[in-house]
């Protein structure tokens, strides 16, 4: 009875070589990246990009690593910033767990590697909130390193060059097992950012444009007729719904902002006041006034549940303030505070409302 041969040992050679010949002349033009076959980049810049561009789009990342590149130009400048102009920074680009790891690894290697990131997955993912990827990612693209690098993008390029039909996530393993066998050891670091940008701009979730891609006579999924259909995705899970209540507590031109806790949802960012967030939320106001309340709810959409927050809003007498920890925060530059989009989004509910 035949052996069946692992897909190890029939992956093409010639893929990285197609694919690194297209990057050498489309390569994305991009503020942390070298030029096609160029000396590694500034592994700060590297490790900077790929912490803001998890789960966020090139477009949205692009003018938040030019501010903070300006602001912050060394993982040393960047150590030494306070949390909370950091997270202001970071202000809209979500997933703000990304930006309290961000400090603590850039303090890290200020404070534990003299400014020098390690140069290899092992001694980058011993670094706090450094995962599989972005370690990889790092040591390919800054050091030139052999890894193998998976984001969002080589997961859909890689399941439909194998035809991979386990469903996602369950395919990962799969994905990444088929990586492996088509990750040269020259030029690592070019070939994943050609993969990804293959997936972000040729391999794209819709409509894939097959005919002009350099892969396509080595593609499984385009023999199916419907490389669209890979990755397989796994039935949605229904996203729970909860509620909450916010206030708005104005005085003499002033907001009352509090800081969230450093751990949970939005942690450490300045937010107004709010109940829990449940099916059933305390919905009790933190003080006395003459409350008036936005007609609509602020809907915002989280990783793992959708929320519809109430917003509430009045204006304080006397000279004594909301109970617990807080600041007053200028109305007129409340755009400095670094509200998080939920929070700013009832801000300019709460300003129309009043207009209105």
């Amino acid at each position: 009875m035949p052996v069946e041969t692992p897909r190890s040992k029939i992956a093409d050679p010639n893929i990285a070589v197609d694919l690194l010949a297209h990057y050498d002349v489309h390569a994305r033009t991009l503020p942390w990246r070298a030029q096609p076959g160029a000396n590694a980049t500034d592994p700060y810049r590297v490790w900077l990009s790929e912490v803001m561009l998890q789960q966020t789009t090139v477009a949205a990342v692009r003018p938040y690593f030019e501010a903070f590149t300006q602001r912050w130009p060394s993982v040393e400048s960047l150590a030494a910033a306070p949390d909370a102009d950091v997270m202001a920074a970071w202000a809209g680009l979500g997933y703000y767990a990304r930006a309290r790891n961000l400090l603590a690894c850039a303090r890290a290697v200020a404070g534990e590697h003299g400014g020098v990131f390690p140069d290899t997955e092992e001694g980058l993912r011993a670094l706090p909130g450094v995962g599989v990827y972005t370690a990889a990612a790092v040591a390919a693209i800054a050091f030139g390193r052999r890894a193998v690098v998976v984001d969002a993008n080589v997961e859909r390029v890689v399941a439909r060059l194998f035809a991979i039909t386990t469903p996602m996530p369950a395919a990962r393993t799969e994905i990444r097992a088929a990586t492996e066998t088509i990750t040269p050891d020259a030029r690592a670091g070019d070939f994943a950012q050609a993969m990804m940008d293959l997936g972000a701009t040729i391999c794209t979730v819709r409509a894939p444009a097959c005919g002009i891609c350099p892969l396509r006579l080595d593609c499984a999924a385009v023999r199916t007729a419907d490389p669209a259909a890979f990755p397989v995705k796994a039935p949605k899970k229904v996203r729970p719904h909860r509620l909450g209540h916010g206030w708005w507590m104005e005085r003499d031109g002033k907001l009352w902002l509090i800081r969230r806790p450093d751990k949970g949802l939005l942690g450490g960012m300045r937010a107004l006041p709010s109940s829990d967030w449940s099916a059933t939320p305390d919905a009790a106001p933190p003080l006395s006034a003459d409350w008036r309340t936005v007609d609509q709810p602020i809907s915002h959409i989280f990783t793992h549940f959708a929320l519809a927050l109430t917003v509430h809003h009045a204006h304080l007498d006397g000279s004594a303030d909301p109970a617990g920890e807080g600041e007053w925060w200028p109305i007129d530059r409340l755009g400095d505070a670094g509200l998080p989009t939920l929070f700013r989004r009832a801000a300019d509910a709460v300003i129309a409302d009043r207009k209105g």
